[in-house]
């Protein structure tokens, strides 16, 4: 299952339009090449899909959904974790 986390944006580069994002403590970059320059802003959360950044989301919103991926973190055993990270990597939609 491919599941989209509200990640925030830590740092843009608008010259290789790419934004590094921040998700549950997680840093990486994704390409900002389908939004339009001005919509995105250090500070926004996103919804990222495949490495793209597709949409801009409310921060309460953002905020809510974290919490709740959070609770089911923490309700998981270790192997579980391993398991949906190991899941969320081969994600059909990159192209595997």
């Amino acid at each position: 299952m491919c599941l989209s986390i509200p990640s925030k944006v830590v740092k843009i580069d608008r010259e290789n339009e790419v934004a590094t994002v921040d998700t549950m403590g997680v840093q990486r970059e994704a390409s900002l090449s389908l939004m339009s320059e001005e919509e995105i802003s250090i500070g926004d959360y996103v919804l990222l899909h495949i490495g793209f950044v597709m949409n801009k989301i409310d921060e309460a919103e953002a905020l809510d959904s974290l919490a709740l991926y959070r609770e089911i973190i923490d309700a998981m055993n270790e192997e579980d974790r391993q398991l949906a990270i190991l899941e969320a990597d081969e994600c059909p939609s990159r192209g595997n």
